[in-house]
């Protein structure tokens, strides 16, 4: 799942480690999230979007990620 955490964390000029310890993950979790290899629990996001000062939509580009799984699912 895309996100916009790499865009806000270094908006932020946030480390990884620091965003890490402030939502309470090891900084492999925030990577992993960046990397799009890893999709947030709605907790994890509901924090990493209070720290960020925007709601979890934004931070997790619910609509774009609909958009794409909509037309995945049209394709088959």
């Amino acid at each position: 799942m895309r996100t916009k955490v790499k865009e806000f964390r270094t908006a932020a000029r946030m480390t990884q480690q620091q965003l890490a310890d402030l939502v309470h993950v090891s900084s492999r979790t925030i990577i992993s999230i960046e990397k799009e290899q890893y999709s947030p629990s709605l907790m994890l996001a509901y924090r990493m979007a209070e720290v960020f000062g925007v709601t979890v939509e934004e931070l997790c580009c619910l609509k774009e990620n609909k958009e794409l799984e909509d037309k995945q699912y049209q394709e088959l």
